[in-house]
């Protein structure tokens, strides 16, 4: 075949919400070398590859990370045998809150598609409030900025943190193997104007932040990195939603928000699964209980909370109570929200911690499986359980995003062919996105294209 040069921007994910500012690219749950050839010859300029790392431990998501590398790599090597040579713009996509593997996602990266003359870390998602300014990273709380290490995502058990100010969080995450003093800073001042000479200098995969307020800033300084780019120099990014809306370039999303509905299969009530129990994620849940007639399905997750030996004892029971419930509600012409207890359960190590995450999970993904095969619509909330969601519930290779129904929220749809839900549009719903009525409003928009029977209740 001729020769074909291309750049495309590839995205390594560490949960499926990544997307909530691009459209009509794939989302893949798989990589595979034959997967990833498939992807990088796709018409969209981007596609992401949902790692789900952030539910891992670090060697765990050391591990994953590298072997997407190696699939990158062979993937890349072997269309470029074919005469079809592209250059890869890679993403480290990860929270806006700075929750996530850094720096182990990032050194692999450099280790195994290396390499490169810098990193750069960029947190921004305006859309949901998060700007770098000062070389402080801030959250809109209320309207008023407030540096992410005073909220309640600095004290994950997990990816805690103590500083908002990005070279001291380098120096922190690495472990002073990065000084605060060795990171490059791209002022306000330096990102609107002309700083291509200064890219050009970089070197040796040196670590560099930008300060950015609003999206004018990225799509301008976007533009100088394409430049550098093309003049050969190799960057890769650490970032958040907003970069990949100004590296893409994408025009308006085909369908507009508030016409989502449209998606809705046969005019059918839906379910909404919510996973997520961060303060954000309840006040939202709460929101919606107050007001929409959605039928609230509890799980109670200390009552699984026991051993291996006594899991199908006890579990198996409560999935099929839960089924029953769900599907009752949906006779009716229901939607059902399935919701975990609100408060966050404490374990002696990480590591029980994460793994009780997974059982909570693997039992909401059961629920999922055994949905009434009619629903119209699902809403997934919290990024963990989106991405099990996609991989594990509905058993998801592929999918593309169609765009956003609200600021921050992606939809996809499953493909004509999926063996249970047929055309089902799903909606991946990030914990930590949206004011309390957020969650309403995404569901009004997907019942306006379904028949709602607000009067039933359940004993």
């Amino acid at each position: 075949m001729a020769s074909k040069i291309e750049t495309k921007i590839i995205v390594i994910d560490d949960d499926p919400t990544g997307s909530q500012t691009v459209h009509s690219c794939l989302l893949l749950t798989r990589w595979d070398v034959e997967t990833l050839i498939y992807a990088l010859q796709d018409e969209s300029p981007l596609f992401f590859i949902l790692s789900n790392t952030r539910s891992m431990d670090a060697a765990r998501a050391a591990s994953v990370t590298r072997e997407i590398c190696v699939s990158l790599r062979g993937a890349l090597d072997e269309l470029n045998n074919q005469g079809w040579k592209i250059t890869p713009i890679v993403v480290s996509r990860s929270d806006s809150t700075l929750r996530g593997h850094y720096p182990v996602e990032t050194d692999i990266i450099a280790q195994e598609l290396g390499p490169f003359d810098a990193h750069f870390m960029i947190p921004a998602f305006f859309e949901a409030g998060r700007f770098t300014r000062g070389n402080i990273h801030y959250l809109l709380a209320d309207g008023k900025p407030v540096p992410v290490h005073e909220t309640e995502f600095a004290g994950d058990s997990v990816f805690g943190f103590s500083t908002s100010c990005m070279p001291d969080y380098v120096e922190e995450k690495t472990r002073g193997r990065i000084k605060a003093a060795q990171v490059q800073c791209f002022t306000l001042d330096e990102v609107r104007g002309n700083c291509r000479h200064r890219l050009r200098q970089l070197s040796g995969n040196v670590c560099c932040v930008v300060n950015c307020e609003t999206l004018d800033d990225l799509n301008h300084f976007a533009g100088q990195l394409h430049a550098a780019m093309q003049e050969g120099k190799r960057f890769f990014f650490r970032s958040a939603a907003s970069l990949l809306t100004a590296l893409a370039r994408l025009p308006a999303q085909p369908v507009k928000a508030e016409d989502m509905g449209c998606y809705v299969r046969d005019q059918k009530p839906g379910v909404i699964v919510i996973g997520s129990h961060i303060a954000k994620t309840s006040a939202q849940l709460a929101h919606l209980q107050q007001h929409t007639g959605v039928q609230s399905i509890l799980v109670n997750v200390e009552r699984l909370n026991v051993s291996a030996s006594h899991w199908a004892e006890l579990a198996a029971p409560y999935v099929n109570s839960i089924v029953r419930q769900i599907d009752a509600a949906h006779a009716h012409g229901k939607t059902v929200v399935i919701y975990t207890s609100r408060a966050e359960l404490k374990f002696p190590t990480q590591a029980e911690r994460l793994a009780f995450g997974e059982r909570v999970s693997a039992f909401l993904m059961e629920i999922v499986q055994r949905l009434p095969r009619t629903i119209g619509f699902l809403i997934s909330k919290g990024g963990i359980t989106s991405n099990d969601v996609l991989s594990a519930g509905l058993d998801l290779r592929q999918s593309r995003v169609l765009g956003q129904i609200i600021t921050g929220c992606s939809v996809i749809r499953c493909p004509a062919n999926h063996g249970l839900f047929p055309n089902l549009p799903v909606v991946i719903f990030p914990g930590n996105v949206g004011d309390e009525t957020a969650l309403v409003k995404a569901y009004n928009i997907l019942s306006a294209g379904s028949v709602q029977n607000t009067g039933y209740q359940t004993a």
